[in-house]
């Protein structure tokens, strides 16, 4: 294949029920930009079905246009599965085959995905520290000829945000009753004079003045550095220096700076990024706020070699699901000296993840309340020629290392559960053992509407593998005679796995839904609207899999348009109103802000389109509340359960389709928008703080679309 002639494979998985096997990835020519044209060989094909779309993360790495539809979804029934099935892809004169057998690939992800990603989980950059075992770049944290994540307006967010008043700062910092020493532990190892020298600058010219520099030198072979590092120390009393006799990797480096660490916290720092003027300052002003913290993050960025900053990563509150699919703490770090000694500062054999293997450990012995976020970029991470070396032999090193880190909790934490790489490089899956198959009732409301029910529950009976559940109609007084001819086909078929409640009142979603619930006989519930068709066989089992743990609420899926883009993806207060959808619109396949559209990911709440609750849960808080017959009935729900300290989760791999419009109208009488408005004034009356700042979003990112982009303030 001609290096620039691309074709990846994101996911392949063959489904034995219906020998459908589903291919996707993406394909372009890097040079012209031309998509190739996708052909499957027909010997071992019964039917076949393809689809091209756009992938955003694609284009935004290769510079070329967002629209262009170099994705592809190909759903191929197979005649036998254990021969191959052929697919080519034709760039101009040239063709590239690839070959699955389809029992090759039964429910199985393929750890290949897109190599053009920017996620959270990624290893320290100590990239350095790995060559020095013949291991040249772990991963690729950020390719440079990215498009700076719309560059113009990160910088506008940047002299609209950044304008420190340095003397206000240091008298606030002055006032301080707590003013803890801050030990920042650098491990150094041949780097370049000018990135060192403006690393430890960085911390020389932070606002807060008491912290100290622990630097461990890792018997770096570079004649240069410990002279460097000498005359700092010399210099300023604050930084403290140990050379290692020996070279030690990463790991061993950094527990070195740790050693000669005095401070009650520990901040982390690579030898050639830099901290933002601001910093420490942050650091301590959260202290003084709240002294028993154990964990504090913020945000991040990335600079280049002449100082400009780009691709910033806006990050939400603590998310201890999303913690494990990646690493989405990473920088800045401060972490409690104490708890730090506890668990034995980094260990050996983790490197390349060795950050993420730490923030697992560590947060296990704290809890959330000790957990805080602060929302301004703290740190900026240096991107070098050398950050873009990958070494295509080794480039899974650390993201092994990072399954073993999160396979490592998993054990820790007494959770039957298998860890996976997931469909992108730094993220995971974390499949858990469903330990009771507990009856789960399906509620499905209606009045008529035969097409949309019959694709609903046909998908439910043909393709759902979770052997017990049973379907409530809440019928809401439907008058079409087919109707009723449908429900006793599906009695026939289901006996009393299938049932219908009659409820003929004035149409109010919640009231329907609650009256529904008091019938049903699952331990679980599952509300599912009658324009929804399953595409996941394992979508229940998966749900299930989350909901059985106490400390989960509601849990979500992923809900496509049937142009095969996302109608939903989390639900994000406070986003063009009371409420909004994250990623809504973009296209089947894209990873979303830093990879958060291929892994499970906790928000505030979840679309009852397709929502999973406890049963005794739905109970203690009420139900859905009857005063919102309509409108944010299932984000009220979801804030309940919150408020009782469960988390709500999002799962990816739960995919439906939801054949509601995308340009519907909700508000097209005068009724109705009086409805609606008294239905956003309940929520902003008793949600008001979570519509000012939902804790799993950002306030520096965008509340008039659900794109993360850079939230500019207004002129």
């Amino acid at each position: 294949m001609a290096k620039n002639e691309q074709i990846c494979i994101d996911q392949c998985s063959y489904q034995s029920t219906t020998k459908k096997l589903e291919v996707k990835g993406w394909a372009l020519d890097l040079t012209s930009k031309l998509v190739p044209k996708i052909g499957i060989e027909a010997s071992n094909v019964a039917s076949e079905k393809i689809e091209m779309y756009p992938r955003s993360d694609v284009a935004a790495a290769h510079k070329t246009s967002a629209s262009l539809s170099m994705g592809f979804q190909l759903l191929i029934e197979v005649i036998d599965p254990t021969k191959a099935v052929q697919i080519g892809f034709i760039f101009g004169d040239t063709k590239h085959e690839k070959s699955f057998i389809p029992n090759e690939y039964i429910v199985q992800k393929t750890k290949q995905a897109s190599q053009f990603n920017a996620f959270y989980g990624r290893a320290r950059k100590g990239l350095s520290y790995l060559k020095r075992n013949g291991i040249k770049n772990t991963l690729r944290r950020v390719k440079l000829e990215k498009n700076k994540q719309s560059d113009t307006s990160y910088q506008q967010w940047i002299s609209e945000n950044e304008d420190w008043n340095i003397d206000t700062i240091k008298a606030e910092i002055a006032t301080f009753d707590y003013q803890p020493v801050i030990s920042i532990l650098m491990p150094v190892y041949n780097v370049e004079e000018k990135w060192l020298a403006k690393c430890i600058e960085s911390v020389q010219n932070q606002f807060y003045s008491n912290w100290e520099l622990c630097m461990a030198d890792d018997h770096s072979t570079d004649t240069t550095v410990r002279p460097m590092l000498e005359k700092y120390a010399a210099q300023d009393p604050r930084i403290k220096i140990v050379f290692r006799s020996e070279n030690g990797h990463i790991s061993k480096a950094t527990n070195s700076a740790l050693e000669i660490a005095t401070g009650d916290f520990v901040a982390l720092l690579d030898n050639d990024d830099e901290l933002a003027p601001i910093a420490l300052y942050e650091v301590a002003k959260k202290l003084n706020e709240n002294p028993e913290l154990d964990l504090i993050y913020s945000d991040e960025d990335k600079i280049d070699m002449e100082g400009n900053r780009f691709d910033p990563a806006f990050k939400p509150d603590w998310s201890p699901d999303l913690l494990l699919g990646t690493n989405y703490i990473s920088h800045l770090g401060i972490y409690r000296r104490s708890i730090m000694n506890t668990i034995g500062g980094f260990r050996v054999g983790y490197e390349g993840s060795q950050d993420f293997d730490l923030v697992l450990r560590f947060t296990e012995q704290t809890e959330a309340q000790r957990i805080a976020h602060i929302p301004q970029i703290l740190y900026y991470w240096r991107i070098l020629p050398s950050s873009t070396a990958a070494d295509q032999s080794t480039k899974s090193y650390a993201f092994d290392a990072g399954l073993k880190a999160v396979q490592d909790a998993i054990v820790r934490r007494g959770i039957e559960a298998t860890v996976t790489h997931a469909a992108g490089n730094g993220l995971y899956e974390v499949e858990y053992k469903v330990l009771s198959e507990d009856l789960v009732s399906v509620i499905i409301p209606t009045r008529n509407g035969y097409d949309d029910v019959k694709r609903c529950v046909d998908s439910i009976i043909q393709l759902t593998t979770y052997p017990n559940y049973e379907i409530i109609m809440a019928d809401n007084g439907s008058d079409q005679p087919e109707m009723q001819q449908l429900y006793a086909e599906y009695k026939k078929q289901l006996g009393k796995k299938f049932v219908v409640e009659s409820i003929d009142i004035p149409f109010n979603y919640s009231r329907i839904n609650n009256l529904a619930a008091k019938i049903a006989s699952g331990k679980y519930l599952l509300f599912l609207n009658n324009d929804t068709e399953v595409i996941t066989p394992e979508w229940m089992t998966k749900m299930v899999s989350f909901a059985q743990f106490e400390r989960i609420g509601c849990v979500g899926a992923k809900l496509y348009y049937p142009n095969n883009t996302i109608q939903h993806a989390g639900v994000i207060l406070g986003m063009g109103g009371a409420a909004g959808h994250g990623h809504h619109t973009y296209p089947r396949g894209d990873f979303g802000y830093f990879g958060k559209l291929e892994i499970n990911v906790d928000y505030l709440a979840v679309t009852a389109a397709c929502l999973m609750i406890r049963a005794k849960d739905f109970s203690e808080i009420g139900g859905f509340n009857e005063e919102l017959t309509v409108a944010f009935n299932d984000v009220d729900l979801c804030l309940k359960e919150y408020e009782k300290g469960h988390n709500n989760v999002w799962l990816h791999g739960v995919e439906l389709y939801h054949f509601e419009s995308q340009s519907r109208g909700y508000e097209n009488t005068p009724e109705k928008q009086a409805r609606f408005e008294a239905e956003t004034k309940y929520m902003e009356e008793k949600w008001a703080k979570y519509i000012e700042n939902d804790p799993y979003y950002n306030p520096n990112l965008s509340r008039t679309g659900g794109d993360f982009s850079v939230r500019l303030k207004v002129n």
